[in-house]
């Protein structure tokens, strides 16, 4: 019982299951901004975001109502009209295209990572600011805490639905770290590998120029 242990460890931590790991982390960070990057153009999605934008210094500036949002909030899966026209007029939805392009392309770049592991690095980096971003959200967001109804547990630490989502982004942070340090790593191998061919490229031809 000891030895299978010892050999399940051993394989663990080889080589060759931390690529393995860098290569599964690469796919669940693309897997997350292709797909989440994809919803930022269906409305119900757009809507969703709309008190983050709304309460963020800087995002806000791309609602020409942010101030108005509270009053036009509508529940997943439910169709208003009247709600779907303000926020086409507020930008809502301009705005929401956009930040899922920008979620697309992150997306799509940190899974080229698998074949070209500096545009692998270009995306992990992108991956790895854009928690910092969404982590901000839990001091400019009212809704991320659970409000003050009567209940006596409310405000922080008591994180709303909405808190809990953001909360998670604090495992996508570390794993594009993790992705970070991969690309890295095989970025410097792959230059040294490099120099030690033109190296031994270079001893071979003043070898060859020795002999003529």
């Amino acid at each position: 019982m000891l030895s299978l242990a010892r050999f399940a460890l051993t394989l663990i931590a080889s080589a060759t299951s931390q690529r393995l790991g860098a290569h599964a982390m690469r796919i669940a960070i693309a897997i997350i901004f292709l797909w989440i990057g994809g919803l930022k153009f269906v409305p119900y999605e757009a809507d969703s975001i709309t008190p983050f934008v709304a309460n963020n210094p800087v995002m806000s500036l791309f609602y020409a109502h942010p101030d108005q949002y509270a009053h036009h909030l509508t529940r997943e899966g439910e169709l208003k009209p009247e709600e779907r026209a303000w926020q086409t007029a507020n930008n809502t939805y301009a705005f929401s295209d956009g930040l899922g392009a920008v979620e697309l392309l992150i997306g799509v770049v940190t899974l080229v990572g698998l074949v070209s592991r500096r545009w692998g690095m270009i995306g992990a980096v992108l991956a790895f600011l854009t928690p910092f971003v969404t982590l901000s959200f839990l001091i400019t967001t009212p809704q991320a805490w659970v409000p003050a109804l009567g209940d006596a547990q409310h405000g922080f630490p008591y994180l709303s639905g909405a808190g809990r989502l953001v909360i998670k982004d604090v495992a996508l942070l570390t794993g594009a770290w993790l992705v970070m340090v991969d690309s890295a790593r095989a970025i410097l191998a792959c230059g040294a590998q490099r120099e030690a061919t033109r190296e031994s490229e270079a001893i071979a031809l003043e070898g060859r120029e020795a002999m003529g």
